[in-house]
């Protein structure tokens, strides 16, 4: 069966730094993009960023560049969302997924349960 799971979410002050995890088993990470989400309470869920099967990367959201990071250890069949210089707005649920297709502009297929990031002063 596939299955995501986050890991690494927590308390942390402005401008600190979290590093998500995202484990995957059940297929073969390989072949997939991965995409992570995050959703605010009271706010619709939104996209983060996405690295394709061939590692390329899309940001989904501007308010995130230049701060946050993903990458992927298909060995390990792990993907990682590296965030920088955390900024109170960045509170929320995240969420990692497993497209259809190969590509960032593919449908949204599997998902993680979510890991709570709350940032604070």
């Amino acid at each position: 069966q596939v299955q995501l799971v986050e890991s690494g979410g927590g308390l942390v002050q402005l401008g600190g730094s979290l590093r998500l995890s995202c484990a995957a088993s059940g297929f073969t990470l390989d072949w997939y993009a991965i995409g992570w989400f995050r959703q605010a309470p009271g706010k619709e869920r939104e996209g983060v960023l996405c690295i394709s099967s061939s590692s390329g990367t899309r940001y989904y959201t501007d308010s995130v560049k230049g701060r946050f990071t993903i990458s992927r250890d298909n060995a390990k069949k792990e993907v990682y969302l590296q965030m920088n210089s955390l900024k109170a707005e960045d509170t929320a649920v995240y969420y990692c997924a497993t497209t259809v297709g190969s590509s960032c502009e593919a449908t949204y297929d599997y998902w993680g349960q979510g890991t709570q990031v709350t940032v604070s002063s």
